[in-house]
């Protein structure tokens, strides 16, 4: 197997070997948009030499063309390993590995791949939205190894989140409070849940347009939402440990103790608490919103809301994130950023573009 690369175009830009790691939804539509930039001054600035999923991968130094994707289903691939990475990406020049994956054992390797000189750009929060310690040897590990940890998509599926808290805080602003809709998934349910049809209904409908997780629990629980609050937090300078969250799950006892495959008939439990709390807010002209806060002084808070119309937070329209930051700059009226918070195509683009700031040494 072999890839033509062409020569690189532009000034002060290298090129890159690229390990992907994952081929699901995400990690499928990172493949298609390295095809799609055939022709055009992209080609050949992110050259891919490994793709692997959980259970196979395939490697080549010149390059794997990125139209092929069914090559993991014809090329007698290899049984994956993380270590395959490392071989892969051994040698000098610029290496990034891109995590496309929810694995907690790829979250592991992070650190390791950062201080060995290898790049990694990332969709998972596992990294940084776990254990304070994770985080910290995260940055330590980036800094030893000069290297950058390209983080967009955790949070916002590449809003420009997290880069305006670092350009705030580099103009020697300070950030005092956080708050918004970091699912894409709940933004969705509560933009177009009514009161009148089933709660249940609009989660199964979620699922299945993919908005969810395959178990919806994953992210009616607000686990997701803490994970990205404390991406956030630790970004604006909180160093919140993963038990400083409080988390007011939507999921009750009785289904949260459910197998994954019980849990589809079990829907119907969340349909009359849901129906109240609707009730309520529309008695008073308010809309619900599951919200992620981090307060003046480190309180950090996720759960459902009831917001005044009005609301900055309020607002938006399908899997749309909605994110206001106050700072001294931004004390009274906060700074908003809005945006689709879901979907497999903008999420890949931000994983792509913390790649191409990479080799353009930003």
């Amino acid at each position: 197997m072999s890839a033509c690369i062409t020569p690189l175009r532009g000034y002060g830009q290298r090129q890159a070997r690229v390990a992907l790691l994952g081929t699901g939804t995400v990690g499928s539509a990172v493949w298609a948009r390295l095809a799609s930039w055939a022709d055009t001054p992209l080609h050949g600035r992110l050259s891919l030499v490994h793709v692997a999923n959980s259970r196979f991968a395939i490697s080549n130094h010149n390059g794997i063309p990125a139209d092929t994707r069914d090559l993991l289903l014809w090329n007698s691939p290899d049984e994956s390993s993380l270590d395959a990475v490392d071989d892969v990406l051994s040698g000098a020049g610029t290496r990034i590995v891109i995590d496309a994956t929810a694995s907690e054992v790829v979250a592991e390797r992070h650190a390791q791949w950062l201080a060995g000189g290898i790049h990694v750009v990332t969709a998972c929060k596992l990294g940084q939205g776990e254990s304070l310690a994770r985080w910290r040897g995260i940055q330590f590990s980036r800094v030893r190894g000069n290297t950058h940890y390209g983080d967009s998509a955790t949070v916002g599926a590449g809003l420009p989140l997290l880069r305006t808290l670092h350009e705030l805080q580099a103009g020697g602003d300070r950030i005092h409070a956080i708050a918004g809709v970091l699912s894409g998934s709940l933004a969705w349910l509560f933009n177009h849940y009514d009161g009148k049809r089933r709660f249940s209904t609009f989660v199964r409908a979620a699922r299945d347009a993919g908005y969810t997780e395959p178990d919806p629990r994953d992210d009616l629980s607000g686990a997701d939402v803490r994970r990205k609050l404390l991406i956030l937090s630790r970004a604006a300078g909180h160093m919140l440990e993963t038990d400083s969250v409080q988390v007011d799950s939507l999921v009750p006892p009785a289904l949260a103790a459910l197998a994954q495959d019980d849990v589809d008939e079990a829907l119907p439990s969340l349909d009359a608490p849901l129906r109240e709390r609707y009730a309520a807010a529309y008695k008073n002209g308010e809309k619900l919103r599951f919200i992620a806060r981090l307060q003046a002084g480190g309180l950090a808070t996720v759960g459902l809301e009831s917001l005044a119309a009005d609301h900055p937070l309020a607002g938006g329209t399908g899997t749309d994130n909605r994110v206001a930051i106050w700072s001294d700059r931004y004390s009274v009226q906060p700074l908003v950023i809005q945006g689709p918070g879901a979907g497999a195509g903008v999420t890949a683009a931000a994983l792509l573009d913390d790649a191409l700031r990479i080799t353009r040494g930003a």
